[in-house]
């Protein structure tokens, strides 16, 4: 009752509703994990454009493959990414500002020789030029590249720890260009008189080129490499680009995919393999495919891991715009996510429709035989076609061989039952702690049913009723009095999933003259 019952009138009562909306996730959120010029290092950053990763991230840089790989990705329709810069060796910058007793050293915001470019000045026209525990700091960074200049100016600092204006207090909250080092020194820096201190010229280091143990992360750190996406809330695709291209290329190895497999499964995601850099016919990724020694084939064949063959060609903006070899997983990751816009997580992303923009070439060009000779071995294909131009070919999972009969045969099928599970996870927390009864299963019944409904409605089932297309199942039979005794409750929950249509088969037939009867 809302209140107690005293006098004789009308009382009103709002009673909860049983609708819980179950609202979907996300379904192409991608991750990157790689070698970039500046930006934070082992943390899961989110940007949601390429303009984003340039101001972050630097941009194109030519020692690293995971600028391409971003920019393949939004030029070809993605819209959400998570990136994760890892590093070998790199170190920051240093700016040194000399005070009445010791230094004050600023330090890059990040590791890299970016932070050679930074400068600082020192002034004391503050609001109270009396106060001598008061001094002016400002920052400026000069990009190497394009000249772009960037202020940060901070007025009225203090020297006194406990004042809320304390340069370690300030530049945390404020500064997206430096850091103090610790130990603050108790005395105010000198004035420069308007110069800029500079960088110093030998701090500052982008490291050594990455490889497996960066990308793996450190045992004496879990939220390293590609660990450090436990922060993030949700990712459905994960890609690791090559680590370089020139003079050679060096892929991630095979116990580094199986890892990021593995971790994808565990996070309902898929992870997107390149091709070894060793393919170069179509007769390599079916040597890998069987097992043949020496193919650089090694991944695990996971449901949770998809791969695409060949490379792609496209423009390198670093090199007077020449044609160069990349991996193709950060465009096919951009063709997924326009797909999921566009159609659905239950549609392929393959077809005359997934085109592959700002790919001029592939280094392998493939005829209709010859991916006829992949399919079956659950090797996606990409392939240029005469007024269809470059598009993805193939949407099939590493379980997608016809030999293994799996039934995450097929990519769509596959990401729908990730998208349906991460959705129904969420949306089902509130059921947690409640009375375990029939009035909770109907409440169940009642949300998660809705939910199934909405996604038939829009087409990512077989059937033409509800009942042909899904179910969902929450009672007596599924929880039983052993189960409520133990606080389980079980939610039965099944689809019956469109298949793409690989093969379309055209019959033709004469027909001869019909006879007048």
């Amino acid at each position: 009752m809302p209140v107690p019952l005293t006098y004789p009138g009308v009382y009103i009562e709002e009673l909860p509703s049983a609708v819980r909306t179950i609202t979907g996730v996300g379904t192409s959120i991608t991750a990157f994990v790689g070698r970039a010029k500046r930006g934070p290092t082992d943390k899961a950053t989110t940007i949601h454009s390429f303009a984003d990763y340039a101001q972050i991230f630097g941009g194109l840089w030519a020692p690293s493959t995971l600028g391409y790989a971003v920019q393949h990705y939004f030029l070809n329709g993605g819209a959400d990414a998570i990136i994760v810069r890892v590093a070998n060796g790199a170190a920051p910058a240093t700016i040194t500002l000399l005070t009445g007793a010791g230094n004050l050293v600023l330090e890059a915001a990040n590791a890299g020789e970016w932070g050679r470019g930074l400068e600082a000045a020192i002034d004391y026209n503050t609001s109270n030029s009396a106060d001598t525990n008061l001094y002016n700091l400002t920052v400026r960074y000069t990009d190497a590249e394009t000249k772009a200049v960037t202020t940060e100016v901070f007025r009225n600092l203090s020297i006194v720890t406990t004042s809320p204006r304390h340069i370690t207090k300030v530049l945390k909250d404020e500064s997206k260009l430096v850091t103090p080092q610790a130990p603050v020194p108790a005395s105010r820096p000198t004035d420069t008189a308007g110069a800029f201190v500079a960088a110093g010229a030998l701090t500052g280091s982008d490291g050594s080129p990455i490889g497996d143990a960066q990308v793996n992360g450190s045992a004496t750190d879990p939220k390293t490499g590609i660990y450090a996406l436990d922060d993030a809330d949700l990712f459905n695709l994960l890609y690791i680009p090559p680590y370089s291209y020139s003079p050679t290329a060096v892929d991630p190895a095979s116990g580094t995919l199986n890892a990021a497999a593995k971790y994808c499964k565990d996070r309902r995601a898929v992870l997107i393999v390149d091709p070894p850099a060793t393919w170069n016919d179509k007769g390599d990724p079916q040597d890998g495919a069987n097992g043949v020694d020496g193919a650089g084939f090694g991944v695990t064949r996971s449901e949770n891991a998809v791969l695409y063959f060949p490379r792609i060609v496209a423009l390198d903006p670093l090199d007077e715009n020449r044609p160069a070899a990349f991996g193709p997983g950060g465009a096919v990751a951009g063709v997924m996510a326009r797909t999921d816009s566009a159609r659905g997580v239950w549609k392929a992303p393959a077809g005359i429709e997934a085109a592959l923009n700002g790919v001029i070439d592939f280094s392998v060009r493939l005829t209709d035989p010859e991916n006829g000779e992949l399919n079956p071995l659950g090797v996606n294909c990409l392939r240029a076609f005469d007024g269809v131009g470059r598009v993805v070919w193939g949407a099939r999972t590493l379980r997608g061989a016809d030999r293994l009969a799996d039934q995450w045969k097929y990519l769509p099928v596959r990401r729908l039952a990730l998208f349906i599970e991460e959705s129904l996870y969420r949306g089902t927390q509130w059921v947690v702690f409640e009375p375990n009864d029939e009035p909770l299963w109907a409440q169940i019944r009642l949300n998660v049913g809705a939910f199934m409904n909405t996604l038939f409605r829009q087409g990512a089932f077989q059937g033409t009723s509800p009942r042909q297309a899904y179910l969902v199942k929450c009672d007596s039979e599924t929880t039983t009095q052993d189960d409520i005794n133990r606080g389980v409750v079980n939610i039965l929950v099944g689809f019956a999933p469109l298949k793409p249509a690989e093969f379309v088969v055209i019959k033709i037939q004469q027909l001869a003259g019909q006879i007048q009867t």
